[in-house]
């Protein structure tokens, strides 16, 4: 009779091998949200993307408990197919609009956190300093901010930025990660390529069509392939990855068409940035490639193109009732927001998104519409003073340095890593890198996946130097999952 109650009493503490306080939080999650979801609807309106955001919700919050790096994996497997889904769960509680994708940054943010919790020991200090001033200064523009809605937006979307940086470290702990890691980004795109065939057939009439796929714009879009291009370079030319021959005949095949597209999209920085990789790869690593550049003036063919180009030579004079081009408004836009400035302004700057917020108040063309600076440096200038720029640029210049180290380790994988980033950088004098979330995403999550390559490097060969095993050009053996420069 004892051992009976014994069993109950054991049985009732871990019902079923769960344990009871488990049991009661999955009792009462569903009793509030059998609650909510009338109140729910009512507030939604009943629409269908807007009532998705609840179960979904609900959904990542289990795929978080049962396997949080999976979960990390799958949002930046389909996030590049977001864009198009999750603007229509957004909803607004006042001013404040809100979704699905905020919550997955959210997500993101926590999963992150989860990480260095898991694994204190292995906290990448180092790396993770390269954030720190950037981050103090962006939390001081959230400070200063005059509307703290759209000023807490662009800081939760730079510290999920971080979050990916960190998790890209947390994950790649050999080559044969990094490798998975650039896979991983490379079928991202193939719904966004495939979609694009479906947006071609449905919008393209003219010659102003613009190809944006899945994403909210053709910019984004452009910037994304750029990386995308670059990586199936990385997979075919870096002796760091070994590549299947029907592996490279599918890359081969896969980034003609992705080319296409970015011509496509219409965007002229891109088309630079990636001119700039192929053209600097070919004249460093093999110049035979050069060739190809006398293909380039078929290209003026394409009437889209060639449009494009000649903009650039009209409208660069400002008049009244003058149609500028899109680099000469630029221009006008930056004299009218740095010449618009108080002095006392400049070391700090006016807050997270004082530009958007004031450029009603300082640019002539146009006071109707809320414009960000389509530059990275004169927004940040303005919003952060000439401290969080320099803290932005700090950043960048700490990773550069870091890749440089790849490039001694092999100077194709070290250049291309490098590349990445430089492509950014120059982007960024024309346009709004970082409202750019989903991009940005992919970026941090590869530069993220070289710096741990490299941390994990030197730290190799520091521990082979205080085991008396190093050896003088270790090289490509020196990097953890690596067989003789080949994983």
């Amino acid at each position: 009779m004892l051992n009976r109650s014994v069993q109950l009493l054991n049985w009732l503490r871990e019902p079923f091998g769960v344990p009871t306080w488990t049991i009661m939080a999955l009792v009462i999650l569903s009793l509030s949200v059998g609650a909510v979801i009338p109140m729910f609807g009512d507030s939604m309106g009943y629409q269908f993307g807007r009532l998705a955001a609840l179960p979904a919700l609900l959904l990542l919050g289990v795929l978080l408990i049962y396997d949080y790096k999976k979960l990390v994996m799958l949002i930046l497997l389909f996030r590049s197919v977001g864009d198009m889904l999750l603007e229509s769960t957004q909803f607004g509680i006042g001013s404040v609009r809100m979704g699905i994708g905020g919550l997955i940054n959210l997500f993101v943010i926590l999963i992150a956190f989860m990480m260095v919790m898991e694994k204190p020991k292995a906290f990448p200090g180092r790396l993770a300093r390269y954030w720190l001033p950037f981050v103090v200064m962006m939390s001081v523009g959230l400070v200063l901010s005059f509307e703290k809605t759209n000023a807490l937006k662009i800081y939760l979307g730079m510290a999920s930025n971080f979050a990916i940086f960190m998790i890209a470290i947390y994950i790649v702990r050999s080559n044969e990660d990094f490798n998975k890691a650039i896979r991983l980004v490379m079928y991202s795109s193939l719904l966004p390529t495939l979609y694009a065939f479906v947006d071609i057939a449905l919008h393209m009439r003219g010659g102003d069509f613009r190809l944006q796929s899945t994403f909210s714009h053709p910019n984004i879009l452009a910037f994304y392939l750029t990386l995308v291009l670059v990586l199936g370079l990385y997979m075919l030319k870096s002796p760091l990855y070994n590549i299947t021959p029907r592996g490279r005949i599918a890359v081969c095949v896969y980034m003609p068409m992705l080319m296409v597209q970015l011509l496509l999209t219409q965007t002229r920085s891109a088309w630079l940035a990636c001119f700039l990789v192929f053209v600097l790869y070919a004249l460093i690593f093999k110049r035979s490639y050069l060739l190809y550049l006398l293909l380039l003036p078929l290209l003026l063919l394409v009437p889209s193109v060639n449009e494009r180009l000649m903009d650039l030579g009209q409208g660069n004079e400002v008049a009244r009732n003058a149609q500028l081009n899109s680099f000469a408004w630029r221009v006008v836009l930056w004299e009218s927001a740095i010449g618009w400035m108080e002095t006392k302004r400049m070391l700090l700057g006016y807050g997270l998104d004082g530009f958007g917020y004031n450029v009603g108040t300082f640019f002539p063309m146009d006071r109707t519409i809320r414009w960000d600076a389509h530059n990275v440096y004169v927004q940040f200038f303005f919003d952060m003073g000439v401290v969080g720029l320099l803290c932005y640029v700090w950043l960048y210049a700490r990773v550069l340095g870091t890749l440089r180290t790849l490039a001694r380790i092999d100077p194709v994988s070290g250049f291309l890593m490098l590349s990445i980033v430089i492509q950014y950088l120059i982007v960024s004098f024309s346009d709004n890198m970082f409202r750019y979330l989903v991009f940005n995403w992919y970026l941090w999550f590869i530069v993220g996946g070289a710096c741990a390559l490299v941390n994990l490097h030197t730290g190799t060969k520091a521990s082979a130097v205080r085991n008396g095993t190093a050896r003088h050009g270790a090289g490509l053996s020196g990097l953890p999952g690596n067989h003789e420069g080949k994983v």
